[in-house]
């Protein structure tokens, strides 16, 4: 069984992904910002880790022993054009959602280096390949962190390193109710903003990510992107189908 780190397991699809592999029979590390929100969870360490602050990083890598396998899930979003969105919210997405995740793995692979072995695991989502209005912050930390996430499987690779990226569609976390939304009084992107939910499709458990995430946590090949769920990948097939010169909308799509 593998030793497995779980970032932003505090709630949503961190919270179900904790519990997954733990019922398989691995071990596992619960981090969060917070530690105390995890003492009810069924797991071997929990521990306090802000992928945005360098020195909580190290320190939980170094109380939680040998790791096998980094799931790092931990990330924010908000609602809000880009036209208008404060470029200080950007920053702070970008240092959670994509600078947060290379940090802990940086943390992490020089051991896995050493042993010759070991599997970096992102939870990306559809929009770190396709866009979707009024998220568009979001999906840009994401199509960064899936830069980085196959930059590192060329580099680590031959160090006997596996990376795979976890995408999922809507997913019934809480997270998009509770984003940050930046509007203002008559904003004229508001009808857009109240069209958004159309947009979402069908809506997918933190369990089913989970449960993609342990399947691909006990792959001895694993693939580099895995998309979680059938509506991420109707979404993804059709994106991979459409035109690359123009834009693609999403809410064309029946995913």
């Amino acid at each position: 069984m593998s030793s497995v780190l779980i970032t932003g397991a505090s709630k949503g699809i961190g919270r179900a992904i904790a519990v997954a592999p733990a019922g398989r029979g691995h071990r596992v590390i619960a981090t969060a910002r917070r530690p105390e929100t995890l003492a009810d969870l069924p797991v071997d360490q929990r521990l306090r880790l802000d992928v945005t602050d360098q020195e909580s990083v190290d320190q939980a890598v170094r109380d939680a022993g040998d790791i096998d396998v980094l799931v790092s899930n931990a990330g924010e979003t908000v609602r809000a054009p880009l036209e208008s969105v404060p470029l200080s919210e950007v920053e702070r997405l970008f240092q959670l959602n994509t600078l947060g995740a290379l940090r802990v793995a940086q943390a992490v692979l020089p051991a896995m280096r050493e042993r010759g072995t070991g599997h970096l695991v992102f939870v990306s989502s559809i929009q770190g390949r396709l866009v979707l209005p009024m998220i568009g912050p979001y999906g840009a930390t994401k199509w960064a962190l899936e830069a980085l996430a196959e930059t590192l499987a060329i580099e680590t690779g031959h160090f006997g390193i596996k990376v795979s990226v976890v995408q999922p569609g809507a997913v019934s976390s809480g997270g998009g109710e509770r984003a940050r939304v930046f509007l203002r009084e008559n904003d004229p992107y508001t009808p857009l903003y109240e069209a958004l939910l159309a947009l979402r499709g069908e809506l997918i458990t933190p369990e089913e990510v989970a449960a993609t995430v342990a399947d691909t946590i006990e792959l001895s090949e694993p693939p580099l992107r895995v998309p979680s769920g059938a509506p991420a990948e109707r979404v993804l097939r059709a994106r991979k189908e459409a035109p690359e010169n123009e834009p693609f909308l999403a809410a064309e799509i029946n995913w």
